[in-house]
């Protein structure tokens, strides 16, 4: 799978965007500022035109105090079944890294279930997320090195990891066709 170019349909993320900003009551000016993004990217993902990389929309997730999924989440009908490869998926802009998000939290439960697909090159590092944050990480092909900064472990099929997703923290696809399941947790 490519690590460029976004799948997801702007137009969520452009709702999603409106509605938690005025949630929030913030400026365009303000959250822009806070999110470490120019006011006219902002601008540009509110109108549903750019192409918002991971990094944009995590700090955009934190700047207004929620999880990245509630940026990318479509509407979920009664049964919901996503195929390989057809979920919501956004792509790195400094790492060959995809995440597409399987299950975002329902209401009353903070948690969110990603499926990662990433090749080796380069890592891709992670911010801190919101307060309380928590992951879990479940190998599923290849080869991974993920955790904390300095606290990176390698991972093979079937393992399992569970760190703080709220310090700076890093995935690495040692092998080709590396793909593992992200289940984190908003406490």
């Amino acid at each position: 799978m490519s690590g460029t170019g976004s799948r997801l349909p702007l137009e969520w993320i452009a709702t999603s965007l409106r509605r938690e900003r005025a949630r929030t009551g913030l400026s365009l000016s303000e959250l822009a500022k806070r999110a470490g993004i120019a006011k006219s990217t902002l601008s540009q993902l509110e109108a549903g035109s750019g192409n918002p990389s991971v990094e944009t929309l995590w700090a955009l997730g934190v700047a207004l105090g929620v999880p990245f999924s509630v940026l990318v989440e479509p509407p979920t009908p009664s049964v919901q079944v996503i195929r390989a490869g057809q979920g919501p998926s956004v792509a790195s802009e400094r790492a060959n890294y995809v995440g597409t998000l399987l299950s975002s939290s329902p209401p009353g439960v903070r948690r969110d279930i990603y499926h990662i697909s990433a090749e080796p090159g380069a890592a891709r590092d992670s911010e801190p997320h919101i307060p309380g944050s928590y992951e879990h990480l479940i190998v599923s092909t290849g080869r991974v090195r993920a955790g904390p900064a300095g606290e990176e472990v390698e991972l093979e099929p079937g393992d399992y990891m569970a760190y703080r997703g709220d310090v700076p923290h890093s995935y690495e696809a040692l092998l080709p066709g590396t793909t593992f399941v992200l289940v984190m947790q908003h406490m």
